[in-house]
């Protein structure tokens, strides 16, 4: 009379070393999916805001649109029409940045 091992008992003899390998690869394949596009658009987005200058028109994340009158470390200062109103906002509520380069070049 043969006693016969319990399926499971019988694959689980392989080592761990392709499981490893194929967690490995899929990892690598997500960062370089995911994470590595946005950290170069995070880059670049803060290359564009280190190059504020004035005259830029900006929209923030409220709304606003402005141009840049003045700048500071962490703020600049828009120029909000129709009333010509001053106001200060931090560089991270910028959205969109349109210099007079790209206006020019649309009309």
């Amino acid at each position: 009379m043969s006693m016969a091992l319990p399926v499971a008992a019988q694959v689980s003899g392989g080592s761990g070393l392709p499981f490893l390998l194929m967690m490995g690869v899929m990892i690598g394949a997500l960062y370089f999916l995911m994470f590595l596009p946005q950290q170069r658009r995070q880059k670049k987005w803060q290359q564009v805001l280190e190059g504020l200058k004035t005259g830029d028109r900006v929209v923030t994340t409220g709304g606003l649109k402005g141009t840049v009158v003045a700048l500071k470390d962490d703020v600049i200062h828009l120029r909000i029409p129709p009333d010509n109103l001053r106001l200060e906002v931090t560089k991270a509520s910028v959205m969109h940045v349109s210099t007079a380069e790209d206006e020019s070049k649309t009309k």
